[in-house]
């Protein structure tokens, strides 16, 4: 038998479910922490789950808190955790009676000051570092004169009308503006899928691709330029195959943008003023080039032409060449009558010194006869021995001769003149089309010089009966037949009086009368 004072003692104490209990402990410490602000360090930090939701802890050097963001918060955060990382987070406090343990709820996140910030870009810094994305020799030279200039900035703010007022100013090109949030937690996400975008467009398509990109935004704080230390972007400069410029900040700010991009300017204007060169000065070189090489040219002709002269000079002249040429053939013509009468008198003496008679002659012919005899006794082996030397060389060139070498030489030959003949043809082409635009220009300075333009306005010409314009009414009798040409066709008419008097100094007077019909 129990104890009855004990029993009693036990049904006086009230009884809680376990659910009671955890619930109760619930709403206590929701209503004691509604909200809270917790600093701490992230530890045990994964990403988000499957869900969307995120879970880890808030520790310092003494204790440690459970944390969860949902999925819809986490979605809105301005800066997303990161292991380790120091953090003010905003919450209100919970518990979980699954486990019977307790947790903050967040609501927001932040850095837990400037040195937090700083340091979480100092980790960024070193590890894209490390994979190469800082180096110099992946850098590429921007265009000297790029045709398109893209810029990746806000289209409300003093930003891109700097921009635009300066590239107007040094070179006027096409600008194409892809508007983007500087400030705030899209802002890398915007301005990563804004480098893609330019880099995706098509060459030759409805949007220009450009040639170079402007990554611009004014001055700021830190927390204002943060969306520019975001490792998207960084990633985003690094992978375009278009020439990035950094123009986020004053000279003194520096975000991991202006690490990656191919040139980094002080400030916006700078960015347009390493974009594009300026005009002026550009026509001024190319005139003073202009001018140099005149010059040169003209000091290389005068040159030229002085030492034709000197060389000129020192050649003697054509009396001089011909002089001694001259007196030895006049020498040589006096000569020639004298030795002509000495050579025929010494002729005549020889010649009446020989005896002729017809034995002599017998023998003569006799002695021709038999030297013609042994001459045609060696002539058919000198012909043999000549004909094989001939066919032995012969033969010698023709195993040098090959068709081969012909045929390659003819191809060659057949194609320049094929390509002569295409060229021809475009030549042709291209002169037929230049003297057609020609005689279209000159039709339409015809046109527009033609007095039958001017006689659609209303006007009309008079001629006289040999169809000689009258250009004053002092030329015209009276009497006399007209003939007065109308934009639509000419008609005759009879003058029926003088010409009027011209108007005197102090008034128009009055015309004679009379009058053409």
């Amino acid at each position: 038998m129990s104890d009855p004072i004990s029993a009693d003692s036990r049904s006086n104490v009230a009884e809680y479910s376990v659910s009671d209990i955890s619930f109760a402990l619930k709403r206590t410490v929701e209503d004691t922490f509604g909200h809270v602000r917790v600093r701490g360090e992230i530890s045990g930090y994964r990403g988000p789950h499957s869900s969307g939701h995120a879970y880890f802890a808030l520790k310092d050097d003494r204790a440690k808190l459970d944390a969860c963001i949902w999925k819809g918060t986490f979605s809105r955060l301005k800066f997303r955790p990161e292991e380790g990382m120091e953090v003010i987070a905003t919450g209100k406090l919970t518990t979980y009676p699954g486990k019977s343990n307790y947790q903050i709820v967040i609501d927001n996140i932040e850095p837990a000051g400037a040195g937090a910030l700083m340091a979480l870009l100092e980790e960024r810094k070193k590890r894209l570092a490390a994979e190469g994305l800082f180096d110099q020799a992946r850098k590429r030279p921007l265009p000297f004169m790029p045709r398109i200039i893209g810029v990746v900035t806000s289209p409300t703010g003093a930003v891109i009308r700097d921009i635009i007022h300066r590239i107007t100013d040094r070179f006027p090109l096409h600008v194409i503006v892809w508007p983007v949030r500087v400030q705030g937690e899209t802002t890398g996400r915007e301005v990563s899928a804004a480098i893609a975008g330019f880099n995706a467009l098509p060459a030759g398509g409805s949007i220009p691709r450009p040639d170079v990109l402007i990554v611009a935004r004014g001055g700021g704080s830190l927390e204002d330029l943060w969306g520019f230390n975001d490792e998207a972007v960084a990633r985003a400069v690094a992978a375009s195959a278009i020439p990035v410029i950094s123009a986020v900040g004053h000279e003194t700010d520096w975000t991991l943008i202006d690490y990656v991009a191919d040139m980094r300017a002080p400030t916006p204007t700078g960015a347009a003023e390493f974009a594009v060169p300026v005009r002026a000065e550009l026509e001024a070189r190319i005139a003073s080039l202009a001018a140099r090489l005149s010059g040169a040219v003209t000091r290389v002709s005068d040159r030229k032409r002085q030492a034709f002269r000197a060389a000129a000079r020192a050649l003697p002249s054509a009396d001089q060449l011909l002089a001694l040429p001259r007196r030895r053939f006049d020498e040589a013509a006096n000569r020639l009558g004298r030795a002509l009468v000495a050579n025929t008198r010494r002729k005549r003496t020889q010649f009446d010194g020989i005896r002729l008679s017809p034995s002599l002659l017998k023998r003569r012919i006799a002695e021709e006869g038999r030297h013609v005899a042994r001459a045609g006794d060696r002539l058919p082996g000198a012909l043999s021995r000549l004909v094989a030397a001939r066919r032995l060389g012969l033969g010698r060139i023709g195993r040098r001769l090959r068709v081969e070498p012909l045929e390659e030489k003819a191809r060659a030959k057949r194609g320049r003149l094929d390509n002569l003949a295409a060229r021809g043809d475009g030549a042709l082409a291209l002169a037929d089309e230049r003297r057609r635009r020609r005689l279209a220009q000159a039709d339409r300075l015809l046109e527009t010089l033609s007095y039958h333009s001017v006689l659609k306005r209303g006007y009309a010409v008079v001629r006289d009966g040999g169809g000689r314009a009258l250009m004053h009414a002092a030329d015209i009798a009276a009497g006399a037949v007209l003939g007065i040409e109308f934009a639509d066709g000419e008609v005759k008419a009879v003058a029926g009086g003088g010409a009027e008097k011209k108007p005197s100094p102090r008034g128009k007077t009055k015309p004679e009368q009379g009058s053409l019909f």
